[in-house]
């Protein structure tokens, strides 16, 4: 079956058509997932954070597999968690929303490419926990958009709008839906084979290097470890965890060595 679905402080960085900006928060502990989890490691494309509310843009230029695909990415930086837009043309779609509050700076990302909600045709969300669909009840009302999110955990995400289930292998907007469970049930990552870009939502975390699913918001410890080794298979280019600064470069060769850990 195929479907096509047609998150104070913020970086905004762009590489050519591969462009990135920054919004985080990670598994909290103000709901079920835990608190912040402090400052992630520099390192990024964007340089380093901006002060809360201070849009910086970081010189553009590149090309590479993501350019030729016409796929470009934006990452909002929540502070402890992201969330992150995959543009296609003024066509995007928004993978988790963070937590309640989260929409001005998702606006502002969407400002800065010269977009607004009119553009977001889907929502995705790759779990449950607050922290990544506390936005939801916002962002829902100014757009006309899908959302999506592991079937499993759909009946446990609190909306104002309907929520369609989606399973391993189905397309999201062009992109690969990969279940990934562990972290919770019904978790899934969404991956682009054309770039290589794997949005991990927490199934991947790189606050201190890459890890997997942090072990004290995980349902099933091992469930977490074959979705991680599942990953490790796919021709990954691009990591864009959840918690935690994207990977870009050396993405491929450190999931295979985390893979082998566990």
């Amino acid at each position: 079956m195929t479907v096509h679905l047609t998150r104070r402080q913020l970086v905004v960085s762009a590489t050519g058509v591969l462009g990135v900006a920054l919004l985080g928060t990670g598994c909290s502990a103000a709901g079920d997932p835990a608190g912040p989890t402090g400052p992630s490691p520099s390192g990024t494309p964007s340089g380093p954070a901006s002060p809360a509310g201070s849009p910086v843009a970081s010189p553009s230029g590149a090309a590479g597999p993501a350019a030729a695909a016409g796929l470009r990415w934006e990452r909002a930086d929540l502070s402890f968690v992201s969330a992150y837009l995959l543009v296609r043309g003024s066509e995007v779609a928004i993978v988790d929303l963070g937590t309640a509050g989260s929409d001005g700076a998702i606006r502002q990302v969407l400002a800065s490419i010269g977009l607004g909600w009119d553009a977001v045709r889907h929502i995705v969300l790759t779990h449950r926990h607050g922290d990544h669909v506390g936005g939801l009840a916002a962002v829902a009302p100014q757009v006309r958009a899908t959302v999506y999110a592991g079937a499993q955990d759909v009946a446990a995400i609190d909306s104002p709008v309907p929520i369609a289930g989606v399973r391993d292998g189905q397309e999201v907007f062009g992109l690969q839906v990969i279940a990934s469970p562990g972290h919770t049930a019904g978790h899934i990552c969404i991956f682009d084979p054309a770039t290589g870009v794997l949005v991990a939502g927490d199934a991947l975390r790189t606050t201190a290097g890459l890890a997997p699913s942090d072990p004290q918001f995980t349902e099933d410890a091992a469930g977490a470890a074959a979705s991680v080794k599942r990953l490790a298979t796919l021709p990954v280019r691009v990591i864009l965890p959840g918690h935690g600064d994207p990977l870009t470069e050396g993405a491929a060769e450190a999931l295979t060595r985390l893979a082998a850990t566990l």
